[in-house]
């Protein structure tokens, strides 16, 4: 089944921010091999529905979906139009003190989209958390983990490129200075 690519209008069936053709110009560009390794493009395409799965899991985005069944706010009027899939676009958003339009996806979210791709490429992106090691040794190797270190994924490049787009622990913005 052919990947449908959120196109900024709100889609009810979208299944991904970026197109595994715009993938391969992502990285392309970057010189990554691991994905040009990839050898097909439904297998690609796989990959980036599970990335844009992570993703919508993941975070807590600022404003409101753009397309979202609303009852009315002080906001905007009531709307009864079909809700989109995916979290972006989005209204009231705010970065750097400009509202972004909310009929596109911002540049750093489709290539978080892509990076997690890449990611689940070569490994599980959630995977079940379990007792952690606390001291294991086979043979000559010894592995002790510090008690209480993270056992999720953490994707510190994906973190960074969508911060700004984030709501804070504290249920407020996060807007760059």
């Amino acid at each position: 089944m052919a990947l449908v690519v959120e196109d900024g209008s709100g889609l009810p069936n979208a299944e991904a921010y970026i197109s595994a053709a715009d993938a391969d110009a992502y990285f392309a560009a970057r010189n990554n091999s691991t994905w040009a390794a990839i050898p097909d493009q439904a297998t690609k395409e796989a990959y980036l529905r599970q990335g844009c799965e992570w993703m919508e899991a993941r975070y807590r985005w600022q404003g409101v979906r753009a397309t979202a069944l609303t009852c009315g706010s002080f906001w905007e009027p009531a709307t009864s139009t079909t809700p989109q899939a995916l979290s972006w676009p989005r209204k009231r958003v705010i970065i750097d003190g400009v509202l972004l339009p909310y009929t596109a996806v911002p540049l750093a979210i489709i290539r978080a989209n892509a990076e997690l791709a890449l990611r689940a490429s070569t490994g599980e992106l959630a995977p079940d958390e379990t007792a952690q090691i606390v001291r294991e040794t086979i043979g000559p190797i010894t592995t002790e983990y510090q008690p209480g270190h993270r056992q999720a994924a953490f994707f510190a490049q994906v973190e960074a490129m969508v911060a700004s787009y984030t709501v804070g622990g504290s249920g407020c913005a996060v807007i760059r200075a």
